[in-house]
């Protein structure tokens, strides 16, 4: 089947067919720019929608502990890496198929606009020659009919006898002539028909079925060029499906990491005061004066007013008591915790003192890092000059000898908590057995005094429990990755804080480098620490972690 030899004679039909494919190739272009841009559209639209929802933090404190929320962050994070694949899929399709659709349509306009050029030069060609030989034929004609007309007239003269011999003899020459030109435009007409029937032949033949024979494979081409956009269209979506399948095991996986009991217990943790619950009313009894003689009058009157007096007294003091479930003032927080119950309090402290060990620690490695180059620039002076790190030592060691005071001040505070904690069990039982004695002093944790501004110290309001725990249910997720990095040298990572790695493995970027020389990364499995910023390779990333989330 070719075109030269089944459409010799359609070359509109052909040149309309061409420029229909063409068309319809950048229809598909088309359509292909329009789903890349619904793809784009739908990641940025998936990425504000979990920029929305992450959790806000401003401090450590506020970090989510719930494996509710855990999970919910987990999955945003796994939905943000699905937004990042969305992405891929949108600049795989540009590259690989809207990109190459439109060079290859320019490329195929050119081409079909020469072919076409070609058929028409060829087809005016053949339409020049049939005009000459046409030319000929009718000059040929006319020449035959003029030697006619000439041997007419010396027939019609040689028959006359009053014609004279010079007549007779020009007409005779006049037929010559004219018989003459008649044989020349005869032969000149046999050259141009073989000429136009020779052309004609190889226009129909030849010509014309090698120019719709390269318009035939262009349409080919463009057709299977189709073919291989429609495998990578879908090619581009399939690529990313592993991938968008571990996202989607990610969310799976973080729904089964929610445990009720683990969170309920965080809720015990993060609210329990601390203090004992307030022990039993004493039985006051009113009735006593209506037993009284009248001669007791006097007495029964005074001891009726003092009865009164302690009765207010007593209430006064037992309602001082119920203030675990009333207001208590609002007062500034302290930086001993004071402010707090026992419970939160000690927890307070302990994560201060664990945030404090991690600073001097840093601030040790960062010393021995100091004195380590020192020894360096003293051995080698061309590195360095070693006095230019003494500023920095000494910042060091002054920063070393007050975290330590930290330490030293919070950790007597702890043990202090701890103290009263461990004696409260004792305080309660006692306070059961003599319950009905209402004159009695109680631990400043969940006491109450004579003194009215001592009663402020205790838990926290109970308005504010609602408050603290919406800061809470936000917390405890780990934070998004912002890129990744793959180290350059292995790093042991014995201390506290720090993370060990191998050299060529690859991490997550969390936090970046605050200028102290440190990086804090994550690996797959969720463990986080620091690591040296020189001792890694760090590449951020414009849009979290795309297409790097899995390494």
């Amino acid at each position: 089947m070719s075109w030269g030899t089944e459409l010799w004679d359609q070359f509109d039909s052909l040149d309309k067919h061409t420029q229909w494919g063409i068309d319809f190739l950048e229809r598909y272009a088309k359509f292909v720019k329009e789903r890349i841009e619904i793809e784009q559209n739908y990641a940025k639209q998936l990425r504000n929608l979990v920029k929305k929802y992450c959790p806000k933090r401003s401090s450590k404190d506020e970090e989510p502990r719930f494996t509710s929320c855990i999970a919910f962050f987990n999955i945003l994070n796994e939905l943000n890496d699905y937004a990042g694949q969305r992405e891929v899929v949108a600049e795989e399709m540009a590259h690989r198929v809207y990109g190459e659709l439109m060079r290859y349509a320019h490329d195929l306009k050119t081409e079909r606009k020469m072919h076409l050029q070609e058929g028409r030069k060829a087809q005016q060609y053949l339409d020049m020659c049939w005009k000459q030989m046409d030319n000929s034929k009718k000059k040929f004609e006319r020449e035959c009919r003029e030697a006619e007309k000439a041997q007419q007239s010396y027939e019609r003269l040689d028959n006359d006898t009053n014609a004279t011999k010079a007549d007779v003899e020009k007409a005779k020459q006049q037929l010559n002539l004219r018989t003459h030109m008649a044989d020349e435009n005869k032969n000149e007409y046999a050259a141009q028909l073989q000429n136009f029937n020779g052309e004609q032949h190889k226009h129909f033949y030849v010509v014309i079925p090698q120019i719709y024979k390269q318009l035939q494979e262009m349409d080919e081409r463009r057709t299977i060029k189709l073919s291989e956009c429609y495998r990578g269209f879908a090619d581009s979506e399939r690529k990313v499906i592993p991938i968008i399948s571990k996202c989607l095991e990610g969310m799976i996986l973080a729904a089964k990491s929610v445990d009720e009991r683990r969170d309920s217990q965080m809720v015990v943790d993060s609210f329990k005061s601390g203090f004992e619950p307030p022990g039993d009313f004493p039985f006051e009894d009113y009735s006593q004066h209506i037993y009284r003689t009248i001669s007791d009058g006097t007495i029964s009157a005074s001891k009726q007013e003092s009865g009164k007096m302690d009765a207010k007294t007593t209430v006064g003091k037992a309602k001082g008591k119920l203030w675990l479930f009333g207001k208590k003032p609002k007062g500034p927080a302290l930086e001993d915790f004071s402010h707090l119950p026992p419970e939160q309090r000690r927890k307070k402290l302990q994560q201060r003192i664990d945030e404090l060990n991690r600073e001097l620690q840093k601030e040790s490695d960062q010393k021995e890092a100091l004195n380590k180059m020192k020894d360096v620039y003293e051995k080698n002076p061309q590195m360095g000059d070693p006095g230019s790190l003494q500023p920095k030592l000494a910042e060091t060691m002054n920063n070393i000898d007050r975290l330590r005071m930290e330490i030293h001040k919070n950790e007597a505070w702890l043990s202090e908590v701890e103290g009263k904690t461990g004696g409260r069990g004792d305080r309660r039982h006692s306070s059961d057995i003599n319950h009905l004695v209402t004159q009695g002093r109680e631990s400043p944790e969940g006491s109450y005094t004579d003194d009215a501004n001592q009663e402020v110290r205790g838990p926290p309001q109970q308005h504010s429990h609602h408050n603290e725990f919406d800061d809470e249910f936000e917390d405890d997720d780990p934070l998004p990755a912002i890129g990744h990095c793959k180290a350059i040298y292995p790093f042991d990572g014995h201390n506290e804080g720090t993370l060990a790695m191998k050299e060529g493995e690859v991490l997550y970027i969390i936090e970046e480098d605050k200028g102290d020389g440190w990086t804090r990364a994550r690996r797959q499995n969720g463990e986080e620490g620091y690591v040296p910023t020189s001792y890694i390779d760090v590449t951020l990333e414009k849009n979290s972690k795309g297409a790097v989330t899995y390494i």
